[in-house]
């Protein structure tokens, strides 16, 4: 799958992208035998500041109607779109978001069914008060949010989204098992070293953890679950 991110801040979201599982997912792998295994995702920029034609660069605007703040101006926002995936002959396959606190909630399913669906993920990060509508409807694009709140511009819901959705491609992450949706079975964990000492205080790992008596420890899991999620 491929992502396309429009946002003013570029550089701040690549150090996010380029990092970790995202970062080894965009990269091509040796496999066994020495043979090459493809990048599973790749994550693409476009700053609209580049698709002006002004000399200043602008890319917001006051708003119609009058009201405080400005507004991201279509046009830039459009024109990146289009040299992101506007050449591409299956448009079907296409999905454009749009971050918006006002919009519809990201679950896991959305990112499920983004990965199942579509080839290429258009991220639209909204600035100041928003985007022009007219974005929205040119481009039949959906607003989308990742929680009641309000944030300073678009980009962290769109890493979120980037980061929720490539997980579910097959080969991003180095086991399936860690697909599952809320890992229930495994609630809360512990590693080494078994026993540790803060100010003062021992912290003990479960001793059912540490004897390797797997149905026991099966039973302690769900009873912790049972504890903490009903």
């Amino acid at each position: 799958m491929d992502f396309h991110v429009i946002t003013l801040f570029p550089q701040v979201c690549r150090l996010y992208t380029d990092s970790s599982i995202l970062g080894r997912a965009q990269k091509d792998k040796k496999g066994k035998g020495s043979k090459v295994r493809g990048k599973k995702i790749a994550v693409n920029y476009y700053n609209p500041r580049d698709f002006t034609e002004d000399p200043h660069c602008q890319v917001d605007d006051r708003p119609y109607g009058g009201g405080p703040g400005m507004v991201m101006k279509a046009l830039p926002i459009l024109r990146a779109w289009q040299k992101a995936v506007g050449r591409k002959r299956n448009k079907v396959k296409i999905k454009t978001l749009i971050m918006s606190p006002q919009g519809k909630q990201f679950t896991q399913e959305c990112a499920k069914r983004w990965a199942r669906k579509y080839d290429h993920l258009v991220l639209i990060c909204g600035r100041y008060e928003g985007v022009d509508h007219r974005v929205k409807v040119a481009l039949e694009a959906e607003e989308v949010s990742v929680g009641p709140y309000i944030l300073t511009g678009g980009e962290l819901p769109a890493m979120i989204i980037t980061d929720a959705t490539a997980r579910q491609l097959k080969g991003v992450l180095g086991s399936s098992s860690s697909l599952e949706d809320t890992r229930p079975a495994r609630p809360v964990v512990y590693t080494r070293p078994a026993k540790l000492k803060f100010k003062g205080v021992i912290h003990e790992v479960p001793q059912v953890l540490t004897e390797g008596n797997h149905l026991a420890i099966k039973e302690w899991n769900k009873t912790v679950v049972k504890n903490n999620f009903q």
